[in-house]
């Protein structure tokens, strides 16, 4: 989550809407364009963990469009473009969350190592190895099929709920700590091969 300043919260109001003023914030502005704005999660929950934020104000995934395609097809170029700088070395997902802690669109690009001191609870871990992680390719192909996106609220807050699983192997696991044991075991072996 983002929190605020006192001087951007009176600006943007609520926490949840931390997204604009740190869209401006150039500690964190990686990059941008025309369209979007690329910066660094504030609490990355792996080594490389980006957002991609539109810069026309668009709330949420139910808000889009057909005419929003062009966009989220260029979203998901340069979060391409921008794991490929960070590390040709580890996977990358692009994505949404279902429903979104944060008000304004964005994408998540993360490094599939899942290792950060950021990364400390289950609705952390569940939030990026679940369906309530929504792919970007997803996403766009939903939109080009029905015109808009539909997200069953309650059914993908079961997600949250779901058992903790190694999201490599699926080992199912009772504590984060002995996770994170276990996945640092993955990213070993992916460096060494």
């Amino acid at each position: 989550m983002f929190l605020t300043t006192k001087m951007n919260s009176k600006q943007f109001g609520h926490w949840s809407a931390g997204l604009l003023a740190s869209m401006d914030d150039p500690e964190l502005r990686i990059s941008s364009d025309e369209k979007v704005v690329i910066i660094k999660d504030k609490f990355p929950k792996a080594k490389y963990h980006f957002l991609i934020l539109p810069r026309e104000k668009i709330a949420n995934l139910k808000s889009l469009s057909a005419k929003h395609l062009d966009l989220l097809r260029h979203m998901q170029k340069k979060g391409e473009e921008i794991a490929d700088k960070a590390n040709r070395e580890l996977k990358f997902r692009f994505g949404y969350h279902a429903i979104p802690s944060m008000s304004h669109l964005h994408m998540h690009v993360i490094s599939q190592d899942l290792d950060s001191p950021c990364l400390k609870t289950k609705k952390h871990w569940n939030s990026f190895t679940t369906d309530y992680f929504i792919d970007s390719k997803k996403i766009i192909h939903q939109l080009e099929k029905t015109g808009k996106i539909e997200v069953n609220e309650q059914e993908t807050k079961e997600f949250l709920k779901a058992d903790l699983r190694c999201h490599v192997c699926r080992k199912e696991f009772t504590t984060i700590p002995a996770l994170k044991s276990h996945i640092v075991l993955h990213n070993l072996t992916k460096s060494a091969g």
